[in-house]
This record gives structure tokens, sequence and C-alpha cells, in this order.
């Protein structure tokens, strides 16, 4: 950025010096040029601070400013070929890409710009290499960060190609309706085949040329932000802890696959757009405003230059602020139509996934008038939006149907008055239509303006959510985890707490024999899972130590298993991938889980957390554990819904497969007593806080053990 901000104010300096030295009066065009110019210089230096997604249309418009910026400075001192004078760049060109290179370092220290930048920035400052990513443009080996700034960069020049030819058709379509008014064939023909034909035609390759590029930035932006958020949301248990954190993170699904595709498609459009809408307006105001004619004031004789283009802002920021005062209800009311459409969506799938429970209790009525509950917040919203659309809409269509006749009300009467030709006049109008479209862009997008800055609003909470999640336990004092001194899992001075503060479980210290099946019991909330959750590493409300062998793999199995979509195999396998094992030691381990029926279904695709039963989907996890072999395996009452005689089988069959794993369970049967050397019960405290406390042979005997899963 300093070697361009350089190259920036040698080119200022230069036509500074141009403007004080060319004749005896200063050349104002050219101090203006190079006051603007030292201006960017600036901005171009400070640009290192800001947005890096903005960053790149400052440097575009910094480089097109030293380019135009010489070029008109040859012009002005004659060093210019005469033979190029049609391609001389005009004044109006550095000056225009000066003041855009300001306007957008001005627009990035906007807070509502910086909030969207925070989301955009991630992607353009990326320096990794996607794995994968194949555009068949010879770009695979660019980071993300050189990828999005050399697509950002074309798209941008494309677009003022694009507004170039339309400035030149403007002036085709002056000339060609002069000629129709002074019947000059050759004129017309001439123009139409040689001016009309190469321009439309270097406007179609143009348009072909930006759709694939845009689409190979949006697919790519897409793709890097959606990993990174799958990324975000599944590190280090983050999901779990943005579900305790509260419901800023609510619908993670639809945020993910929605709200990012939105994002993306939307941010494109009110950059690179919305920058080929400004650059339209400056080039067709500078055409409203040289119009050869004498402009009045309608029934008088003050003259006021430019008149056109006075009348065609005047009618937009009017417009503007109408539409904005009419529509701004919008934003919220999208805003919450995403979180009512989710809502149903995912208790439609709720119910799928537990029919057979609804069905045996026949809970169809009450189902009905949940799912009515939900889907009536979804109407209510919608008819919202519908009626505050109406009211939107019925200015915005009255406003664009008096777009077509205001700039003929405009001009006619000069035309009529002979002062000006009848092709001036049709460029007239078209320049103003022009001018007003690029100064009405809010108007005739305010409601997907709104829709935008609620998908904003979404990822930022989403963002901060799992922010969040990630801080909860990292501040101390926290639940420490440490290597153990021995081949001990110890808990020392441990305190647990749930998401409300309260205290639920107490470890002054607490140490499990490696080599020996322990039993954890105690009353229905008094913390046994929790207990289980923070060993894990997954709890974060607490503090104390937890103390774990040296490279030792710990892995805990639920009650109720995760079944991912896929193939049996891939259930089985999890969390590993399918082809971390071959089929026989998957087979092998399904038949030592009592689950022989299934090893000829290894590549079957189902639903396997419908088809299979309770019981089956628990000793599918048995398999898992059997797959990964971890040194310390916590059972979480995962045996629970098997008969006593099987699970007695499950348990010596761990024992006999995985003699170096030590397992610790939580149950509910008093039989579990006899299939663990050690017992440990959480009694509750005076204070109503659970306590541990090893339970010797002869208590053991006489235990009576009441037991339930935690909440």
């Amino acid at each position: 950025m300093t070697a361009l901000s350089i190259a920036v104010a040698i080119t200022a300096l230069i036509a500074l010096a141009s403007g004080l030295f060319a004749g005896a009066d200063p050349d104002i065009t050219l101090l203006g040029m190079g006051f603007l110019g030292l201006l960017l210089a600036e901005v171009t230096r400070r640009a290192a601070g800001i947005s890096a997604f903005l960053r790149i249309f400052v440097v575009i418009f910094a480089v097109e400013y030293v380019l135009t910026g010489a070029a008109y400075i040859l012009v002005r001192i004659g060093w210019w070929p005469a033979g190029l004078a049609e391609t001389a760049a005009p004044a109006t060109l550095p000056i225009t890409v000066a003041v855009f290179g300001i306007l957008v370092f001005l627009v990035a220290l906007i807070p509502v710009i910086r909030q969207i930048m925070e989301l955009a920035d991630p992607y353009f400052a990326a320096a990794g290499i996607p794995e994968g990513r194949d555009f068949g443009i010879g770009m695979r080996r660019l980071s993300s960060r050189r990828l999005g700034a050399t697509l950002i960069v074309i798209l941008v020049v494309i677009n003022q190609l694009q507004v170039a030819i339309n400035v030149r058709l403007s002036f085709f379509n002056r000339d060609w309706f002069n000629a129709i008014q002074a019947k000059d064939a050759a004129a017309f023909w001439s123009l139409l085949f040689q001016v009309f034909c190469f321009w439309a035609a270097v406007s179609v390759i143009s348009q072909l040329v930006e759709y694939y590029i845009e689409a190979i930035l949006r697919i790519g932006w897409r793709r890097w932000l959606t990993e990174r958020y799958c990324g975000l949301w599944l590190n280090d248990g983050s999901a779990y802890r943005a579900s305790l954190a509260g419901h800023a993170a609510d619908n993670p699904d639809q945020r993910i696959a929605d709200d990012v595709r939105s994002f993306v498609d939307s941010t494109y459009t009110y950059s690179i757009t919305l920058l080929a809408t400004v650059t339209s307006l400056v080039s067709f105001s500078i055409i409203l405003w040289t119009i050869p004619a004498n402009f009045t004031l309608p029934g008088t004789t003050i003259s006021v230059p430019g008149f056109p283009f006075w009348v065609a802002l005047l009618y937009s920021v009017v417009g503007t602020w109408l539409t904005h005062i009419i529509g701004r209800r919008l934003i919220r009311l999208d805003f919450e139509k995403e979180r009512f459409e989710a809502d149903f969506r995912f208790t439609l799938a709720r119910l799928r996934e537990y029919g057979e429970q609804v069905a045996l209790l026949r809970g169809e009525t009450a189902e009905r008038e949940i799912l009515g509950s939900r889907f009536g917040a979804v109407v209510a919203n919608f008819f919202a939006i519908v009626s505050r659309t109406l009211k939107l809409l019925i200015f915005t269509q009255s406003y664009f149907q008096a777009n077509v006749v205001i700039p003929y009300l405009i001009i006619a009467p000069y035309f009529f008055a002979g002062k000006i030709a009848l092709g001036v006049m049709t460029q007239t109008a078209g320049a103003f239509s022009r001018v007003e479209a690029a100064l009405t862009f809010f108007i005739a997008r305010y409601q997907s303006l709104a829709t935008y800055k609620a998908v904003v609003d979404r990822l930022t909470t989403f963002g901060a959510a799992i922010r969040e999640a990630q801080a909860l336990g990292t501040r101390p004092p926290r639940i420490e985890r440490q290597p153990a001194a021995g081949a001990a899992l110890t808990l020392r001075g441990l305190s647990l707490r749930l998401p409300d503060g309260r205290e639920i479980v107490r470890v002054p210290q607490l140490s499990f024999t490696p080599g020996s099946a322990t039993l954890v019991s105690g009353p229905s909330g008094s913390g046994k899972s929790t207990l289980f959750r923070a060993i894990a590493g997954i709890w974060p409300y607490g503090q104390g130590a937890i103390e774990i062998p040296s490279g030792a793999k710990l892995m805990l199995l639920p009650q109720r298993p995760y079944m991912p979509s896929g193939s049996l195999k891939t259930a089985v396998t999890y969390p590993s991938t399918p082809d971390s094992f071959g089929d026989s030691p998957v087979a092998e381990a399904l038949c030592r889980a009592r689950l022989d029926p299934l090893t000829g279904e290894l590549s079957n695709d189902a639903n396997w957390g419908q088809r299979l039963s309770g019981g089956e989907q628990q000793r599918l996890a048995i398999a898992r554990a059997l797959l990964e072999r971890p040194d310390w395996l916590f059972l979480d009452e995962a045996t629970a819904a098997l008969d006593e005689k099987l699970e007695g089988e499950i348990y010596a069959m761990l024992a006999e497969t995985l003699p170096n794993t030590t397992i610790v369970s939580i149950g509910h049967r008093t039989t579990l007593l006899d299939l663990h050397r050690h017992h440990v019960a959480l009694q509750p405290g005076p204070d109503g806080v659970s306590i541990p406390a090893r339970i010797g042979a002869a208590e053991r005997s006489a235990a009576i053990i009441q037991l339930g899963p935690d909440s």
C-alpha cells in the first residue's frame, strides 16, 4: 500500500505543478485533480487499517487514478499522440476515480458497514488454499485472499467497461436520432453497423464473462464461509456449548445453509452492482450537466445550469426518504420471518424423528396443535409483511411509472422551442432515466435491503453466540484439564455448576483406579451425567482440576447414541470415517455387540436412528467402542435399554475384548453392582449439592440404589 500511495502522490503533485505553471492563469481542473489525488494518496496509505474487502476497491481506484491521471496530464501538456485523440482521458475520469476511492474509505468507517465487513473480510484475508477447488480457470493454486481479490478486480473492470459502453451508446442514440430527424440515410446506416453493432457485441461478451466470473466468486466465497461456520460451530463442543449459552444461535442449520448464501449474493449485489450504479450516476450526470441548451426555470428567465440533473436529484432524494419511512419495519419483520419458518421446519423434523413415540402415545392431536401454533406465527408474520409491502409497492410502483414521462415533461418545451434537436432530447431523456435510476437504487431494492440487513443481523448474532460458547470455561476460575502424575484419573477441588450458576456437584478429591471398573450412582438430578460431561471436557460451568493420564484416550457413550446419516458402516465407525476400518473388523465388532443380523447391511443407507430399536442403537454404540479401543470408557446409562441378562453379557464381552480399557458406568440397576469392582455414590449434602462417596463391600451388599437419568 505504501508504494501505491507514493505513486498516487507523485501523480497528484505533477498535476498540481502542471496546473500552477500551465499558463498565465492556473488550470483549475489540474489543481482539483491534484488536490483530490493527495487526499487519495493519504486514503491509500491508511487503507491497510480498513476492511480487507473494501481495501480492494481503494487499490483499484488508486491504480486507475495513476493511469488516467497520467494520461490526462499528457493530454494537457500536449504530449498525447494526435492519432489517438479519440482515446484521450477526459478531465472527469481521474477526478471521478479519486472521489470514489475517498468515498470507499469513508464508507468503511460507518458502523453498519463495519458490521457487514466483519462477516465478509475473513474470506478476503484468508491465506490458505481450500482443498478440492477447481474452477477451470487456472487459479486453483491461488489462496482465497488472492483469488477473491483477483475476481473482484476483474468484475469491477468489467462493470466499468459496461458503463463506458452505455455512455458511448448514449451518444450513438443522440447522433442516430439526429440522423433520423435530418433524414440522413448514410449517417443512419453507418452509425447502426459501425458503432452500434460493434459496441453491442462487446457488451454481450462482457456480460457473459461477468456471469462466469461472478459465479466463480459466489460459489467460492459461499463454500469458504460455509466451511468456516461449520468449523466454528463444530469446534471443540461449540455446538453443545452454544445450546447451553442460550438461543442466540437458534436454528444454526438455517443460518449456515440459507443465510450464508443470501449474504454472499447480497454483498456482491450491494458492492459491485452499487459501484457500477454510482459510476453510471457520475457519467450520465456529466451528460445532463453539459447538454447544450440554456435551461431556465419554468415560467421564468432564470438560467439553471444542469437543470435536468437537479430535477433528477431532488426527485430521487424525496422518493428515497419516503420509501424508507414506509418500509423500514420490513427489516424487523424479515428477521422474524426466518426465525418463525425455521422453528416450523424444526418442529416438522422432530415429528418425523419421533413418529413412533407420537403414534404410541396417540399424540397426533397435541402435535397438530403444536404445529398449528408454529405455523400460526408464520402466517401472522406473513400478513404483516404483506400489509407493509403493499404500502411500499403503492408508492414505489407509482414512483417508477412517473419516471417514464418526467424527463420528457422537462425537455419537451425546449425541443418544441427549437433549442435542442430530437437526438439531444432522447439523449437527455435517456441520461435522466439513468441518473434517476442510479439515485433511486435503494428505492428499487428497499425490500431486499431489509432482507439483507436481517441476514447480516442473524449471522452476526450467530457468530457472537459461537464466540460466547467458545469463551465458556476459558476464564479463571475454570475447570482445568491437566496431565496426571500417575495412571489414575483424578478429580481435585472440582465444583460443577448449572448455567444459572447453581452448584450441583462438589468433589474434594476422587480417583478412578485404572483397570478396575467403577459404578457411579446417585438420585436422579444429582449430577452424574454432568460429572461425566466435565470429565469428557465439554461442560464449561465450574472450577477445579481434572487430571487425565498422559496420552490416554477417553470415550463417552451416552444413553441415546447419535446416528449419523449414511450407511450402516458410517454409523458404526462414527466418530471415525468409514474408510478408517475395513469391513471385517466392523462386522466382527457388530457380532461381539450381539448385532449379527446387521453384518450384511454395512453398505446400506437408511435412517438408522428410526430403524434400530433403542437397545440395538446402544449395542451399535458398544461396537464403536470396540473399534476405537479407548483407554477409558465412560458409559452414561449406555446399556439401560438392554435386559439384565444381555447387559451382563455385554459387560463380560467388554472386559474380555478390551482388557486394557477402564470402564466407568452410570447405571440404574442393582445388578450392575456385581459387574463393577468399585462403587461411588453421589449423595446430596445439607446444602443440596451432591458429593461423591465410596461405598465399601459391606455397604454395597445392602445398598438400595435409586438412580435415574440426569437432566
